[in-house]
């Protein structure tokens, strides 16, 4: 018979102690993330920012939204509105050749009757521009692209392709929005190879083999086993990228000529950090402008993850939950009288 000392040993628990381990996250995620968060919100409502200043509630959204008012307000009004667009016209210029070449590489490099040689090296050296410092990145292309006869490229064009003059890479309208969109799509696009390599090795190998056993060809493999299978990575990069996309700073800041921004690629996470650090900043209206990215990225993101659920399964468990309920309602109904 065991003894109650036994017994009390056994039934001593350890879990407790996972929550130790996961403490420091918590603790420094509020201090670094969640506190500078909800301060943001409480800046948004003052006019400068700081408890001395004025109260304004919804004034500075007011101005970022509607921009009635005078002259100034309209121009502030439209030129986070032309941010906006910049920032969403960047992104998508990035994201969508980003991912097919990913998901093309990323099944070439996976893909087993293919007979490719060096495939370390090439996945090493496509993953190479992403773990390169963004201001290495922007000063080597401000080099590349100068607009001086004496660029690298304006060389090229002149010299080989004969062109008259050089070409302002810099403060061009498409040329720089083009520029900036490659650079984001050479820098990430190998990360993004990686994460979708990872989930095609995860996917059960007896799936291909069957498929090959009945007689498809490797357009219809991608197509019908491939595709659907990856569809969590998918979304899980989709939203990623635009969480990041939307708050684009680095290579639209440091892409420029001097202190003379390009407005044709200031993204509104520029805009709030020159706003921020203007001669006379305004700290609650930088602080609205956060607020409103922050909520425009949630909305954003929420529907990407509902256009890319699993729709089969939503319905599953609706239907479960439905059927719970008709047997919660049928059990109330005949014991309802004891």
């Amino acid at each position: 018979m065991k003894s109650s000392a036994q017994n009390r040993i056994r039934s001593i628990s350890y879990a407790k102690y996972g929550y130790f381990f996961i403490l420091p996250f918590f603790i420094v995620y509020f201090i670094f993330q969640l506190y500078p968060l909800f301060n943001t919100f409480r800046l948004s409502l003052y006019g400068n920012g700081n408890n001395t200043g004025a109260w304004v509630g919804l004034e500075n959204f007011e101005i970022l939204l509607f921009g009635e008012g005078n002259i100034a307000v309209r121009a502030q009004h439209q030129a986070i509105i032309k941010a906006f667009g910049n920032t969403l016209i960047l992104w998508f210029g990035n994201f969508i050749p980003q991912i097919c070449l990913s998901l093309l590489l990323a099944v070439w490099f996976t893909d087993l009757n293919l007979k490719i040689k060096g495939k370390t090296f090439f996945k090493v050296v496509m993953y190479l521009p992403n773990i390169v410092t963004a201001a290495s990145v922007a000063a080597l292309f401000l080099m590349l692209f100068s607009r001086t006869e004496y660029g690298p490229i304006n060389s090229l064009l002149m010299g080989t392709f004969g062109f008259d003059e050089p070409v302002n890479f810099i403060r061009d309208k498409w040329i720089s929005r083009g520029v900036v969109m490659f650079i984001q799509t050479w820098m990430w696009f190998g990360n993004t190879m990686i994460m979708l390599m990872a989930a095609i090795m995860g996917i059960s190998p007896s799936l291909f083999e069957a498929a090959d056993i009945d007689g498809a060809n490797s357009r219809q493999v991608f197509t019908k086993v491939t595709l659907p299978l990856l569809r969590p990575m998918v979304v899980y990069t989709m939203i990623t990228s635009m969480i990041g996309g939307l708050q684009m700073w680095d290579i639209p800041y440091l892409y420029k000529e001097g202190t003379n921004f390009n407005e044709d690629i200031k993204t509104i996470a520029v805009y709030i950090y020159n706003h921020f650090h203007s001669l006379n900043p305004n700290y609650g209206y930088s602080a609205a402008a956060s607020v409103l990215l922050f909520f425009v990225t949630s909305i954003l993101g929420s529907f990407c993850f509902a256009m890319n659920r699993d729709k089969d399964a939503a319905k599953r468990k609706k239907q479960i939950r439905e059927a719970k309920k008709r047997m919660k309602q049928q059990n109330k109904a005949t014991f309802g009288g004891f």
